[in-house]
């Protein structure tokens, strides 16, 4: 394997005109490791194999076979109807970025990136976003930040909410031009969780790193070897994944520190008042434990889900609009119990393994499966990390998520003026308390239980492709008709 692997390497790096210094200085890798990967020697890391993939733009598996397998959607193929058999790092699920939306925002804000660096000579932009992106862009702030990234070059942003033979709900097409003369042309989706994909291209797409799909082959496997969900984490994405957890962490305690301090009116035209700081101080002079835990817990998510609102720095877990309840019920535990940073990381990992899951075999966009893939995979994600911080079995904790997915099934995505406000910001809070609660349910149920984590992901998709266009972030349906004074 070692062999394979040197000689694939040492190709790609020939081809792209590289010495093993430069190759080294470029990823950040001595050039002594290099030399020994290429000699077969020795073997990369997984985040070194990641770096590697990512950097020639080939998949994992092509660095240990040599037969191009780029994870790419082609013309005939649904992005919706993929089939995995693996799933990409948990740096592809949480991520840290500025709000309000991972979809609107921080996918063509990346997207964006990439195509200008391509294309360096082009004089103008324009831009067309489809279906979802151009409903809710404007609400999402979407084109602001589109044009903002394309800057200095001027860019015109079309909104055509008409066609609908597009391949994603969040798609969008940019077009370089020089002289007048179309240069370049990219299709892009924005598939949730600040993840995007370019049609019929590898370019920006993260390799897989984990060997399976399922929650059952985790679960055999680590039951097998003695793991817990974080150690399985760490046996396959190496210990470097901690350092990238911890800032994760940080960041999330960051946002919850500022949204408790922060008062006033949030953007976008609804004058919706920032509550997370009279949440935190509506202590009552009788108050039971139960109460304050709903009000703290409560507090912590609409802190960080008003960060997002108001532009703030977040992570998404999985998205922004969801951003509020993974956070929420991690600090109150950790307050609460004072356990380290570290147990609250590895309960992170515990949680990003089944977001990852969700997002490889369901979604978690709201314009593509409605809020269910969002809120609904928040809770899941905070119930399994919950489960992982009390120390329960793998059952317990796969039931847990599993409550959790199923009881938020069918939910819509319609925000009022496209903004992820109302009904957003509560229903952050109200799935916090909801994966305390599943957690609960599991720890006195889990032998009774009928129903695995991955059917209830594989319905959660089901019931996103079955649910109305109108209810998935168009702003067409439901809550989003109302008028707010």
């Amino acid at each position: 394997m070692t062999h394979i692997f040197g000689e694939i390497l040492s190709k790609l790096r020939a081809e792209a005109g590289l010495s093993q210094t430069e190759l080294g200085q470029q990823l950040d890798i001595s050039n002594r490791a290099i030399s020994k990967w290429e000699r077969g020697l020795s073997f990369p890391s997984t985040e070194n194999l990641y770096k590697l993939a990512n950097f020639f733009h080939v998949s994992v598996d092509y660095l240990f076979t040599g037969q191009a397998h780029l994870k790419e959607l082609r013309l005939e193929e649904s992005w919706f109807d993929r089939a995995h058999t693996g799933m990409t790092s948990l740096r592809e699920m949480y991520k840290i970025g500025r709000g309000p939306s991972s979809s609107h925002t921080m996918g063509p804000e990346k997207a964006c990136m990439i195509f200008k660096s391509q294309t360096p000579e082009a004089d103008r932009y324009e831009t067309i976003l489809y279906e979802s992106l151009a409903k809710t862009g404007v609400g999402h702030g979407t084109d602001r930040i589109i044009k903002e990234t394309l800057e200095p070059t001027p860019c015109d942003v079309i909104f055509n909410v008409t066609e609908t033979d597009i391949p994603h709900p969040n798609t969008m097409d940019l077009i370089a031009y020089k002289d007048g003369k179309e240069i370049a042309r990219q299709r892009v989706m924005s598939v949730g969780g600040g993840n995007i994909c370019f049609e019929n291209s590898p370019v920006a797409t993260a390799p897989d790193i984990y060997p399976v799909a399922s929650f059952k082959e985790i679960s055999d496997y680590c039951y097998e070897h003695n793991m817990h969900l974080w150690e399985y984490v760490e046996h396959i994405e190496g210990p470097e994944i901690w350092d990238y957890l911890s800032e994760i962490w940080e960041t999330m305690k960051a946002a919850i520190r500022n949204g408790l301090h922060d008062e006033g009116i949030l953007p976008g035209g609804l004058n919706v008042q920032k509550r997370a700081k009279q949440l935190l101080y509506s202590q009552h002079i009788d108050e039971s434990p139960e109460t304050r835990e709903n009000r703290m817990v409560c507090a912590y998510a609409f802190a960080v889900s008003e960060q997002n609102a108001n532009g703030g720095r977040i992570v998404t877990a999985p998205t922004c609009g969801a951003a509020g309840v993974l956070p929420a019920v991690l600090y109150y535990q950790q307050k609460r119990r004072n356990l380290s940073d570290e147990h609250v990381i590895h309960a992170l990992a515990a949680g990003g393994i089944i977001g990852n899951l969700i997002k490889t075999n369901a979604s978690i966009s709201g314009s593509e499966c409605g809020c269910q893939a969002e809120v609904g995979s928040a809770c899941a994600m905070a119930a399994a990390a919950l489960g992982e911080l009390f120390y329960l079995s793998m059952d317990k904790i796969e039931y847990a998520a599993e409550i959790a997915i199923e009881h938020h099934l069918g939910l819509t995505c319609d925000p009022i003026c496209g903004l992820v406000q109302i009904p957003c910001i509560e229903r952050n809070a109200v799935a916090a308390m909801r994966a305390i609660n599943a957690v609960s349910l599991a720890s006195f149920l889990s032998d009774s239980r009928k129903i695995t984590l991955d059917d209830c992901i594989r319905i959660m998709k089901e019931t996103g492709r079955d649910i109305s266009k109108r209810y998935k972030e168009t702003s067409e349906s439901g809550l989003a008709t109302l008028q707010i004074q």
